[in-house]
C-alpha cells in the first residue's frame, strides 16, 4: 500500500509538533513546511529542525517570507510582546492581541497548497486551536472551511478533478490539556518544543508571554511536567 503524502505545517511549537504526530499516526508521509517570515527569534525554527529530525520527515522546507516589510504584530514589528496577562482573559475578551500576525495562516496554507500540488498531495494539515488559544480569527473553523473551498478552486489539480484538497485540524476542538495527553499518548517528546514569543536568547522561555501561559496552563490540566519548564530551573 502507499502511503499517502501530507504537508504539516510545522512552526516548532506544541500544537504543530502534536499535530505532526497525529498525521503520522493516521497513516501519512509528512512533509514538514516552516518559514522564516520574519518573527522576532529564530530560536523556534531551531525547534523545528529538532521535530522533523526526530520525525525523521521525508523532507523540511523552511520558506523565506519577510512580513517585517508590513510589520502589524508584536512578533513582526517594534511591538512589546504582552506579558502577564490574566490567564482567564486570554482568548475571552473579544479582543485580538497584538501578537496575531496579518494573515500569516492565509499565507502559510498558500505556500502548504502549492507544495501540496507539486507533490501530489491531498492533505495538509495544520494545528489550529479554537479553544485555548489567544483568539486570532484565522484559528476558526470557518475560516479554515473558507479556505479548502477556495483551495479547491484555486489549483490546476482542483479544476481538473485530479486533487480534493482536505485541510486537516485535528486539534481545533481540543483544550490544551487534550492537545498535550494526546501527544504524550503518540510518544511526543516536548522538550524538543518551543512556545514562547518572547525567549532569551539560549532558548529559556519569558513564562509571561500568551503562549507561555497557556502552554503552563495545559500541561498543569494534563497533570504531567513540561519538560522545557524543568531543563531551564
Amino acid at each position: 500500500m502507499t502511503i499517502r503524502p501530507a504537508v504539516v505545517l510545522l512552526s516548532g511549537g506544541l500544537d504543530s509538533t502534536t499535530c505532526l504526530a497525529i498525521a503520522r499516526d493516521m497513516g501519512y508521509r509528512p512533509y514538514a513546511l516552516s518559514f522564516r517570515y520574519g518573527q522576532r527569534h529564530s530560536l523556534e525554527l531551531d525547534a523545528a529542525r529538532r521535530v522533523a529530525a526526530a520525525f525523521g520527515v521525508d523532507e523540511h522546507v523552511i520558506v523565506d517570507i519577510d512580513l517585517r516589510t508590513f510589520g502589524g504584530s508584536a512578533l513582526t514589528d517594534e511591538i512589546d510582546v504582552p506579558k502577564d496577562r490574566d490567564g482567564a482573559e486570554i482568548g475571552n475578551d473579544n479582543e485580538i492581541p497584538v501578537t496575531y500576525v496579518p494573515a500569516r495562516n492565509t499565507i502559510f496554507l498558500s505556500f502548504g497548497l502549492a507544495w501540496a500540488e507539486v507533490l501530489g498531495a491531498q492533505d495538509i494539515f495544520i494545528g489550529v486551536n479554537a479553544l485555548d488559544y489567544s483568539g486570532y480569527p484565522d484559528c476558526r473553523p470557518e475560516y479554515i472551511h473558507a479556505f479548502e473551498v477556495m483551495a479547491n478552486l484555486a489549483t490546476a489539480a482542483g479544476v481538473q478533478g485530479r486533487q480534493m484538497l482536505t485541510i486537516h485540524t485535528p486539534l481545533i476542538q481540543l483544550t490544551k490539556a487534550q492537545i498535550i495527553q494526546r501527544g504524550l499518548s503518540l510518544g511526543v517528546d516536548y522538550g524538543l518544543t518551543l512556545s514562547c514569543y518572547d525567549p532569551a536568547p539560549d532558548g529559556t522561555p519569558c513564562g509571561a508571554c500568551e503562549s507561555c501561559k497557556l502552554r503552563a496552563k495545559g500541561f498543569a490540566e494534563a497533570g504531567v511536567a513540561d519538560p522545557i519548564v524543568l531543563a531551564s530551573e
